[in-house]
């Protein structure tokens, strides 16, 4: 991103899938799968709702569920099917595959094809960490080195939390995933970058900086 992109971001560094925000708090991402709940019978609903009011009356810190809309685009796909449809000798399959093609093209042409993701946006604060180490033990060490002990003290009660958190969601019959640093890059930068993200570009992600 560039640097006047950045002047936006409420976040100063995304290091060991953890974002760091500028007011120097923590903050993990779970992604969370859908369910079609009015498929479900009636028990299964009731079940849902029972196992999510348990999830909720269990936390003991705040929780964010985000739900993110995006427009798909479908145009490499219906590319792909006339590519197949050229490339097919068999006639019958050669027109089948073009009423397919129509029939999609039908569907689209009714209004923009939406994809849902879900989101949960777990917070750690460094004041909630407990002291270790004496005064005297501190002045031995670098700045840089207190920093990343804090760090890593703050991560490690983070992602006690989103363990917390997806364990919760999974007894809802969801699935949960921690984002990575990779995954918390491209998920930020399609936000800034919606039409490129729809045709599913992305940039190179350099090795060195996906910890």
């Amino acid at each position: 991103m560039s640097g006047a992109t950045q002047q936006f971001l409420e976040f100063s560094e995304i290091k060991e899938g953890v974002l760091i925000l500028k007011d120097q708090t923590l903050r993990g991402i779970i992604m969370i799968s859908s369910i079609n709940f009015a498929l479900k019978s009636e028990q299964e609903q009731q079940s849902i709702i029972f196992q999510f009011q348990n999830f909720l009356n269990t936390l003991d810190f705040p929780l964010e569920i985000i739900m993110q809309s995006r427009k798909l685009n479908i145009s490499g796909y219906l590319d792909k099917l006339n590519q197949m449809r050229e490339a097919e000798e068999n006639q019958l399959l050669k027109v089948q595959i073009r009423e397919y093609g129509n029939f999609i093209r039908k569907i689209i042409s009714g209004g923009s094809i939406m994809s849902k993701n879900f989101y949960a946006t777990v917070p750690f604060n460094f004041g909630e960490l407990r002291k270790t180490s004496t005064q005297k033990d501190q002045e031995k060490q670098s700045t840089e080195t207190i920093k990343e002990e804090r760090f890593q003290r703050a991560k490690s009660q983070l992602l006690q939390r989103m363990q917390f958190a997806s364990v919760g969601l999974k007894r809802c019959g969801l699935q949960c995933v921690a984002l990575s640093t990779a995954e918390l890059i491209e998920l930020f930068w399609g936000l800034y970058h919606p039409e490129k993200a729809e045709t599913g570009y992305y940039p190179n992600i350099p090795p060195e900086i996906i910890k």
